[in-house]
């Protein structure tokens, strides 16, 4: 290699001394290759693919293609019109349909209707025969009257005005007028037969576009995915023939235009719309019914937005369809919330549950019922629940004995409404709750046992509700009589307690209300299912725990709380019950029940106490014990003489939040050391707690204890 330096610049500034065993080589390197031109057919193809491609264009074609074939299909309907005036199409068609359907009586009428149309048919068209003769002789006699008359008229006018001229002035008049119209006519005619067929087609295209008759392809974005359209006949008709089902397409392909005739008015019923539909000879109406969600979408609607029931009418299914979004819309507030004044009464009055699909208020009557809401977890079972408790509360004659097996505070209201209130879900609760149930049990016995001797004895309602049942029936604890609390057997005490209140309960008002999860055979026993007179579901996972809930007849009719959606529609129970109106013949109904939130509730529980005479609730508290109050008053009160009644409190809770919680106030401190004979002084103007009545209260009580003991 050469050790030549090629300078390709000059630089100004000095080169530095190099050292000379370096030498410094420049590498010349070369331009890169020059890229072809893109030929200009390539170019031209792009931008023509371009062109056609861009959503511009294709709007633009859409719009063309819509608008044209506007016209064609406007022509096709006007031409299939004037086919059923002129002929007997029509009657035919109806007449297929009525066959289809298996309405022997309606084919014949419409047969007949057809038979009177051809012989009305026959004597026009006998009639046309004569009718040129009888044309001529008309216009000739019309004529010669019209010519006699314009004479009489010129003769009077000659004699008034004695100029024999006048006599054809009427009837140049007449002349010169029709000469008129003809000149008229001669002006008019040209741009006429310009027009005509533009106008013609002005109108084929309006009944097109009126009718939509052009292909999906064709229609705008909002009208090919049909989302919230009207429902309408044919789009009903239209879904049902898309179903799948070849018998149900073969009768609506016979039938043609008369497809309607199967479906009754399409009604408004709250947020959507309610028909009816008679299935043809053939169709099933569990087939119908097995294709909701191919259903619901023929109809642009979601699953959830399309109701199949089956009403009482043999061969018929009916069918609600929402306003589209219209579930996803909160009902408002509950009447219990809005209206101060408002009052429960067992025997005759309806808890103010929700509103049932129709927008109709959905009242629930609760007398010598007893209740089962079952559901998957946090869907709003225990509000539902609770919001026909609260209700209930509202009249004072109804006890409460509420075992909350969740524990977290859901039914911490009804202390001072209950008369126990047992909170926890550990097998000490469990038991408590069990025990509780077996009371109610022997409550029952009691109040039979007095109704034989006198059967005009009247009992205050009594309401045992166990919320998160599931955890009763699964409970592994054995008692000392090696009988288990829970399980589904004759050996559980639960289960059993339980079935004795279903047997004979309502007869006394004793009634058993459960809340309960995911119901299964293990942790909802089939005969305690069965035994609930109003069972009410929200959405579940599976049609056989829809019929665990609800049962084989609410099911069969259309009853699906599995194709609820989870998460979306809490709230929303289906309910079968006969305490719950509904329409005649239904089985089942859904409603979408009012959410009481925890404040509220509080204020409702607030109401009810007040309508009370008091009410010192039995508790047992998330340990799974009780605690002893009046012992609690006194150790933190400690050495102190007497402590204000608001400290007393305070000191309270921070011994036991969940115990001593927001429920605990003054009026709960006095009745407490009420019962056993003390209560608060004043001293200097405030509320105090007395140490020494405290302690004495407790020998007291100590003492009756020991009392009760020995003897």
């Amino acid at each position: 290699m050469s050790d030549n330096v090629v300078h390709l610049y000059k630089d100004p500034t000095p080169e530095p001394e190099r050292d000379a065993a370096t030498v410094t080589t420049l590498t010349v390197v070369p331009d890169p290759p020059a890229v072809p031109a893109v030929p200009l057919w390539v170019r031209s193809g792009r931008a023509l693919k371009t062109a056609v491609t861009h959503e511009t264009t294709k709007s633009t074609a859409r719009t063309v293609a819509r608008h044209s074939l506007y016209v064609a299909g406007g022509a096709r309907i006007v031409a299939r019109r004037a086919w059923d005036g002129r002929t007997a199409a029509r009657y035919e068609r109806y007449m297929r349909t009525a066959e289809a359907a298996g309405n022997m009586e309606a084919a014949a009428e419409w047969e007949e209707r057809g038979q009177r149309f051809r012989d009305a048919r026959h004597r026009r068209r006998m009639d046309l025969l004569h009718s040129p003769l009888d044309a001529a002789k008309g216009a000739a006699v019309g004529t010669g009257m019209g010519i006699g008359g314009l004479v009489l008229l010129g003769i009077a006018m000659a004699v008034v005005s004695k100029d024999p001229a006048d006599v054809v002035t009427p009837l140049m008049a007449v002349v010169e007028f029709i000469n008129l119209l003809i000149t008229i006519v001669r002006v008019v005619w040209g741009p006429a037969l310009t027009l005509g067929p533009f106008l013609a087609l002005l109108a084929l295209w309006s009944v097109g576009a009126h009718q939509k008759a052009a292909p999906q392809w064709a229609l705008p974005a909002n009208a090919r995915t049909g989302g919230g359209e009207p429902i309408t006949p044919s789009i009903v008709v239209k879904a049902l023939r898309d179903l799948g089902i070849p018998a149900l397409r073969k009768a609506i392909k016979e039938m043609g235009d008369a497809g309607a005739s199967m479906l009754s008015p399409i009604v408004i019923a709250g947020c959507g719309v309610e028909v009816d539909v008679t299935l043809p000879s053939g169709v099933a109406t569990n087939e119908v019914q097995t294709r909701r969600r191919k259903l619901a979408e023929n109809l642009t609607r979601h699953e959830h937005e399309v109701f199949i029931t089956i009403p009482e009418a043999a061969r018929t299914v009916r069918l609600w369809i929402a306003d589209s979004g219209a579930l996803d819309e909160p009902i408002g507030p509950s009447p219990l919330v809005t209206d101060q004044t408002m009052t429960a009464n067992y025997k005759t009055g309806r808890a103010p549950w929700g509103r049932n699909l129709r927008g109709d208020a959905a009242e629930l009557s609760v007398y010598q019922r007893h209740m089962l809401v079952t559901g998957r977890s946090n869907q709003g079972k225990t509000a539902s629940l609770r919001s026909v408790a609260l209700w209930l509360a509202l009249d004072k004659s109804v006890q409460f004995w509420i075992a909350d097996l969740k524990g977290v505070g859901d039914w911490s209201m009804f202390d001072g409404i209950a008369d126990v209130l047992i909170e926890g879900p550990s097998d000490d609760h469990v038991m408590h709750a069990t025990e509780m149930v077996e009371e109610a049990v022997e409550e029952m016995n009691r109040r039979i046992e007095v109704r034989r001797t006198d059967p005009t004895a009247m009992f205050p309602p009594l309401i045992v509700l166990v919320d998160e049942a599931q955890v009763a029936f699964m409970c592994p604890v054995v008692g000392e009589d090696k009988r288990p609390y829970g399980g589904a057997k004759a050996t559980s005490r639960y289960f059993m307690a339980v079935r004795k209140i279903h047997n004979q309960g309502r007869a006394v008002d004793v009634l058993m209300w459960q809340g309960t999860q995911d119901p299964t055979d293990q942790n909802l026993p089939k005969l305690v299912r069965e035994g609930a007179h109003t069972r009410a579901s929200l959405v579940l996972g599976t049609e056989t725990q829809s019929r665990m809930a609800l049962g084989d007849k609410a099911v069969d009719d259309g009853a699906a709380p599995h194709l609820l959606r989870q998460g979306l529609d809490k709230g929303t129970l289906v309910v079968a019950s006969d305490g719950i109106e509904m329409p005649a013949g239904q089985s089942f109904i859904t409603v979408r029940t009012h959410f009481i939130d925890d404040e509220p509730a509080a204020e409702i529980a607030e109401r009810a106490k007040a309508l009370r005479d008091g009410v010192t609730t039995l508790r047992v508290v998330d340990q799974g014990e009780e605690r002893d109050a009046l012992a609690d008053v006194a150790a933190v009160i400690g050495d102190a003489a007497r402590l204000r009644t608001n400290e007393v409190l305070k000191r309270l809770h921070a011994l036991d939040p969940k115990v001593y919680g927001d429920q605990w106030t003054n009026d709960r401190l006095k009745a407490l050391l009420e019962e056993h004979g003390e209560e608060p002084k004043k001293s200097h103007g405030v509320m105090v707690v007395h140490r020494d009545h405290v302690l004495r209260a407790l020998a007291n009580r100590d003492a009756d204890g020991s009392a009760s003991a020995a003897e």
